[in-house]
């Protein structure tokens, strides 16, 4: 019996809490950017590869070009067109204090789009970060300001909306301003690890306890520890009406009727948002796609209003005396599942010993062999890290380096660091101007042209792997989706880029001599025909610039009749 009050005095604080965390922004002054009911496809805060998802994704039934009108009388602030990304987006400022973000979006309405393309045309390029005055582009709430799509960054169409702080551009967890989307689904638990903190959470790593499922509530067998100091972290998703899986809200952690720990995600700004890589087990999400949250604090993880406990999460267990342990999650609307088990120090496992290349939170650390170093700032990692670095020979073709190994794709670094490798003979100045690493992160690649440093070429990056020096001589190419000369009477024309290492850099494409706006879709470019060249126009040539990482220009000419 006291069991139970105690979880109903835990529920209704948590129900408290949320009603009042959503008091503190305007209930029902935003509206649903949709015409068509509000259905979750990801909400605030979900785990994303390097950062917290910052807003809603609203599904559009798996269509495009739906209208997108404004949540609120305002006017368009800003507007960008991406490869990646937000793709088309809109930004609308309102006079309470709060701007809203449309992403993803096919089109804009008539008299912006026009503004937008006659932009283009005057920079003489495709991508676009345009910001306006008060009195250029004022909007109604809903307005149709855009038609949804699935540009950028966008697996499949859907709308991004976001809701930021205008002043301070943080983005805050739209849930919180009354949307009516109804949900009474609680969130479901299906993991809890611990971990020994008296080293790093990165070793030895996560210990896996079963979760059972009993009646309202989960469990698992007593778990026995072999450190005196733990942390545990949680497998868990929260699940919308529709089915789609979400990320946790809110989560707490209690010892024997103790909080130890809390988190709630009510707002995060873009500058902070790769700290989402000290929040949760990095290691089991990059390599094996889990989504564990840590429910204790690393030591390099510093974004503001997470923790709202003000304590570490760090367990000390001083004797063999069972301990009670309660994780309670919830999401915005109060929907709540509970996990309680109890937990027990058994006996004092070996220590991890510490190398002499540790990287420790708030210490920048050189780490070297004899023709590589990597330069790692004070906030490069959120733990400890027994760091290893090594050569081994090269396998690509146009290697002239050895292949360094950087610790393991599977440790996340913070911010940027710089990593310098010599080469393995003498370049002339013409080779060095041609000098891409490519950074191998075990799941995709990434290559950027090199800068030289005396006798080493260096370059910066933000994920660990291996990396090696390459002379890419290799020129770029665009290959056409029609016949050389032939009449085209589609709506578009299409040109896939080719790039034999890294990417095409620049494009540039000329008819009869003028730019000519092509859109960067993933790897093509794609012009959909307008007024430069309308029906019946006769031959016309299409002159293609395009670049590539290592700087080296390709020009190709297309003929076609309209």
């Amino acid at each position: 019996m006291k069991i139970f009050c105690k979880l109903l005095f835990i529920a209704y604080f948590l129900n408290y809490f949320a009603a009042s965390a959503q008091n503190n922004y305007p209930q029902n002054y935003f509206r649903n950017p949709l015409n068509i009911p509000m259905q979750l496809a990801a909400n605030f805060g979900a785990v994303r590869s390097n950062h917290f998802h910052m807003g809603l994704d609203l599904r559009t039934n798996s269509q495009e070009n739906l209208p997108v009108v404004a949540a609120a009388d305002g006017y368009v602030s800003r507007i960008k067109v991406e490869r990646y990304g937000f793709g088309n987006a809109v930004y609308i400022t309102h006079p309470n204090g709060y701007t809203t973000v449309y992403a993803h979006l096919n089109k804009y309405f008539d008299q912006l789009d026009g503004y937008v393309k006659e932009r283009q045309y005057k920079d003489e390029k495709w991508e676009q970060d345009i910001t306006f005055s008060p009195g250029q582009f004022p909007v109604t709430k809903g307005q149709v300001i855009a038609l949804s799509g699935n540009t950028g960054g966008s697996a499949g169409p859907h709308l991004h909306f976001e809701i930021r702080d205008t002043k301070t551009e943080e983005c805050i967890n739209p849930l919180l301003f009354g949307f009516n989307i109804p949900d009474r689904v609680v969130p479901t638990i299906s993991g809890l690890y611990w971990y020994d903190r008296r080293f790093s959470t990165y070793e030895p790593g996560a210990n896996g306890i079963p979760v059972k499922k009993a009646g309202n509530a989960y469990t698992t067998d007593i778990i026995q520890v072999t450190s005196p100091e733990i942390s545990f972290a949680v497998k868990a998703v929260d699940k919308a009406n529709q089915g789609f899986n979400l990320g946790i809200y809110q989560a707490d952690l209690l010892m024997d009727g103790k909080l130890i720990y809390s988190f709630s995600i009510d707002k995060v700004s873009y500058d902070d948002t790769r700290y989402l890589n000290g929040c949760i087990d990095y290691t089991k999400f990059s390599r094996d796609k889990m989504s564990i949250q840590h429910l204790s604090e690393l030591p390099g993880m510093k974004l503001k209003n997470y923790n709202s406990s003000g304590k570490t999460g760090i367990i000390h267990l001083e004797d063999d005396s069972v301990h009670n342990i309660e994780i309670v999650l919830k999401d915005v609307n109060g929907n709540t599942s509970k996990l309680v088990t109890k937990v027990r120090y058994a006996v004092n496992s070996q220590q991890v010993t510490p190398s002499d290349q540790l990287v420790k939170p708030g210490e920048a650390k050189t780490v070297s062999t004899d023709n590589a170093a990597i330069n790692l700032s004070k906030n490069a990692v959120y733990d400890v890290v027994n760091f290893k670095i090594g050569e081994k020979q090269a396998s690509h073709p146009a290697a002239i380096s050895n292949t360094v190994v950087l610790q393991t794709p599977y440790i996340p670094v913070h911010d940027y660091f710089t990593l310098k490798i010599k080469p393995n003979r003498k370049l002339s100045t013409e080779e060095k101007n041609k000098l891409v690493m490519l950074f191998d992160y075990g799941s995709d690649t990434d290559a950027v042209k090199a800068k030289w440093n005396g006798d080493r070429a260096e370059a910066e990056f933000n994920r660990l792997g291996t990396a090696v020096l390459l002379l890419d001589e290799s020129l770029p190419s665009v290959s056409a989706n029609w016949k050389e000369g032939a009449l085209v009477n589609n709506s578009s024309l299409r040109l896939k880029g080719t790039a034999k290492v890294g990417d095409i850099a620049s494009f540039r494409a000329e008819l009869d001599g003028k730019w000519l706006r092509f859109a960067r879709v993933k790897d093509d470019f794609v012009y959909v025909f307008d007024e430069k060249c309308p029906k019946s126009s006769g031959s016309h040539v299409l002159k293609i610039t395009t670049i590539n990482t290592a700087g080296n220009t390709n020009t190709q000419t297309f003929t076609f009749q309209r």
